[in-house]
């Protein structure tokens, strides 16, 4: 029974910390392009004719 003193304030803090979290990432735009991030994987590499100019890649 006494462990229910230390989970209540436990649960009450982690809450805290998940609203603060949640609203930390609103401010900072984390939620403003859902779309773009799960293209990302799927776009074309540059292509090596640009990187081999640069000197980046030997031929």
């Amino acid at each position: 029974m006494n462990i229910i003193l230390v989970l209540i304030p436990l649960s009450l803090i982690l809450l805290a910390a998940g609203i603060w979290a949640f609203f930390w990432g609103v401010n900072h735009a984390q939620f403003d392009d859902l779309d773009t991030p799960a293209l990302i994987p799927l776009a074309d590499d540059p292509p090596a004719v640009a990187a081999r100019r640069e000197g980046d890649v030997p031929p």
